[in-house]
């Protein structure tokens, strides 16, 4: 049986194959036909509204829904609980718990003041964005957990307005995912959509007859989604970093169960023939170790999972071999990860090392299925190396701060010379007049 895990030896790479490790996911969204093709899609959305909606429908989704139907109805809802299995209702309750709790720590530190010299005092006010368009996947299967993971921020937020997209389920004439109504009706969440992932997305952009106009979108997607949402900031909405396809990355030593890690790197990599999945290790025993681990538990994948999870590991992902703990923290922070796992001897020494990554999860009891479903820390993270300059989807995507300020007249007197100083060289005679005023009252 071949060895599943392609290995990569990190000190014989030059620097075009680095690359190539490093630079994945991207590709596919920024191809300029698909740029050009959705760009076209969002012009017809904002221009023609529900009825672009609608047509986008028929032809990506195969089904027929006039204007009136593209909002979910209360007898949707209803049969949505019938329909989700009770398990399943109360993992969603579960999640959204984990998921508000952890968002409500994010947004204790909200408002603050502080004085920085005497009679100056300057602080912030945190508030709730405007609005809201989530936009939730259903084209690989059902993703209520999504729904959990960037609805129960944008609610702990307070937005006021919050509007969800999603996809009919393939083949459903129309349909849209119960367990994600479930979701939303949790949440309190009833401005829910059914629309095509690109044509949703410009909907909630831009509004339409039945969609309302959300001044921020977000949400995980296909190339073609992430593109739309890379279209729509180009044309002033606000959005987040790229979520683009999953990808994970585990640093292991010897000290690591290797039935537990060749389990952990199949979790992310069964997404899609996109994802990616990496293990980074300076012990080639622990590679030889996994690979048959691997291979036995590959096996047992259905279609079109174990396909999908051969690339992952076989081809975008596999193993990288590094000299010691030190180069496999380079390299971990050179790749950024969407996850990230630690299972070494010393966890919290490798974790004092990490500075770019979407989620870091310490020891093998940790995996990525209870970060993605249940623990309440977010999921939704930056992936194709965003990490190293953005975050995950909490409360704080959701809010945004007010500057506020209060300087005494004793305080103004000081700062004044520096005013007029910086207001004379920059040529503003109205901002040194403002001062000049008050010092002669």
């Amino acid at each position: 049986m071949l060895a599943p895990l392609v290995i990569h030896r990190w000190s014989e790479l030059d620097d075009e194959a680095r690359a190539a490790i490093l630079e994945r996911g991207l590709a596919d969204i920024f191809d300029p036909a698909l740029q050009a093709a959705i760009a076209e899609l969002v012009d017809e959305v904002r221009r023609d509204g529900d009825a672009a909606v609608c047509r986008a429908l028929a032809r990506f989704d195969g089904c027929t829904v006039e204007p009136a139907g593209l909002r979910v109805s209360e007898a949707e809802f209803a049969a949505a609980r019938r329909e989700t299995p009770a398990a399943v209702q109360t993992a969603i309750r579960h999640g959204i718990d984990h998921s508000r709790r952890f968002n409500e720590l994010v947004q204790r530190h909200g408002d603050w003041r502080h004085e920085l010299d005497p009679g100056l005092i300057v602080g912030e006010k945190r508030t709730a964005i405007a609005s809201a368009g989530l936009f939730v996947p259903s084209g690989k299967g059902s993703f209520p957990s999504v729904l959990i993971q960037i609805g129960t921020p944008a609610v702990v937020a307070g937005v006021p307005q919050i509007a969800v997209v999603v996809p009919p389920l393939p083949g459903s004439a129309g349909k849209v995912d119960p367990a994600v109504l479930v979701v939303a009706a949790e949440l309190g969440l009833r401005d829910v959509f059914r629309a095509n992932g690109p044509a949703g997305v410009a909907a909630l952009a831009f509004g339409t007859e039945s969609i309302p106009a959300c001044r921020k979108v977000l949400g995980p997607g296909s190339p073609p989604v992430a593109s739309a949402q890379l279209e729509i900031q180009r044309r002033g909405v606000s959005g987040m970093q790229i979520l683009a396809a999953s990808e994970s990355l585990i640093i292991a030593d010897d000290s690591c169960d290797v039935g537990l890690l060749a389990a952990d790197l199949l979790n992310e990599a069964e997404h899609g023939a996109d994802s990616a999945s990496v293990l980074v290790t300076w012990s080639e025993e622990v590679i030889a170790r996994v690979q048959p681990e691997l291979a036995r538990r590959l096996a047992q994948l259905p279609e079109p999972r174990r396909t999908y999870a051969a690339s992952a590991i076989g081809t975008i992902g596999g193993a990288i071999l590094v000299r010691d703990q030190s180069e496999a923290i380079e390299v971990a922070n050179a790749y950024a990860p969407e996850h990230m796992q630690l299972a070494t001897a010393d966890d919290e020494a490798v974790l004092a090392g990490i500075v770019h990554a979407g989620e870091v999860l310490l020891g093998q009891h940790t995996p990525f299925s209870a970060a993605n479903y249940l623990i309440g820390i977010p999921a939704s993270l930056p992936t194709s190396g965003y990490a190293q300059v953005t975050s995950g989807v909490t409360a704080a995507a959701f809010t945004k701060t007010i500057s506020i300020a209060h300087a005494s007249a004793a305080a103004l007197d000081r700062l004044a010379p520096d005013i007029i100083a910086l207001a004379d060289h920059e040529g503003f005679p109205a901002h040194a007049a403002v001062i000049h005023e008050r010092a002669q009252r």
